[in-house]
């Protein structure tokens, strides 16, 4: 493998299917030889929150699904409108559930397979590029990783607070409701590219305020990018090996869009 094989399809920048194409890219990447190791500690991780979280969304679903069967059994007088509306708010519910849900995927295991994401990301950039990162230890490697994953959580839970109880008083406005699913995916998909590309930008030493100013000038390839990530987060089973395959499409967006900014 070696860069122009893999850089030479981004024939642009900040474009909806590039951010696609990393991902597609990703996966190729770790098909070859000298990556499964950097994965294989991460995957079991994923597996292990994914039976606890899984079983929890299945749980909560289902109690949802009840609640507002039961809450609109009464209306015997109108019980076609009620039928219809407790399937719409049940969809809406469950649209919920399943973002929290990867949401709490994503940031659960990363905090755990953090130090093997960033040896990946380094071990993809070191491919795609030929720089060679300064030695250092396995040990300083993880309480690096760990810092930065606590900067970013931080960040995240902050922000997404605000943004969904922004989404919750716009829910009940009329017209305005329509636009809270597209901007509760467009939050989604701008948290997940910052997650994935903060690996390699960590690995050159730049701040994670600084990485945003950066990705805010990319909003095309992190909606294309971020919007893949959520959605697979979103689908059980997908969403144990999606990870991987975001760190090493994170690599290829900071190698074909940002590095060069950082220099």
């Amino acid at each position: 493998m070696n860069t122009p094989s893999i850089l030479s399809i981004f024939k642009t920048i900040n474009t909806v299917t590039n951010g696609f194409n990393y991902m597609v890219s990703g996966a190729k990447i770790l098909a070859n030889p000298g990556m499964k190791r950097f994965v294989l500690i991460p995957l079991i991780a994923n597996i292990i929150v994914f039976i606890f979280l899984t079983s929890l969304l299945i749980q909560y679903f289902s109690a949802v699904t009840n609640y507002f069967s039961d809450a609109l059994s009464g209306w015997a007088w109108m019980a076609y409108f009620a039928a219809i509306i407790a399937t719409i708010l049940s969809g809406l519910a469950a649209f919920i559930i399943l973002l929290i849900y990867g949401y709490s995927f994503n940031l659960i295991t990363n905090i755990i397979a953090a130090p093997f994401y960033g040896m990946l990301a380094e071990k993809i950039e070191h491919k795609l590029t030929g720089n060679v990162s300064p030695e250092e230890s396995i040990s300083s490697l993880t309480v690096r990783t760990l810092q930065r994953e606590l900067v970013k959580l931080w960040y995240f839970i902050s922000r997404s607070l605000l943004v969904f109880f922004s989404l919750f008083v716009l829910a009940f406005i009329p017209i305005l409701n329509f636009l809270v699913p597209f901007l509760a995916v467009s939050w989604g998909a701008w948290v997940m590219t910052l997650q994935y590309v903060d690996y390699p930008a960590d690995n050159n030493h730049i701040s994670f305020n600084e990485l945003r100013r950066q990705i805010k000038n990319k909003r095309y390839s992190t909606l294309g990018f971020g919007g893949v990530i959520l959605i697979g987060s979103m689908v059980p089973i997908i969403n144990i090996f999606i990870m991987p395959i975001a760190v090493a499409g994170g690599t290829l967006f900071w190698v074909n869009e940002l590095s060069d900014q950082s220099k």
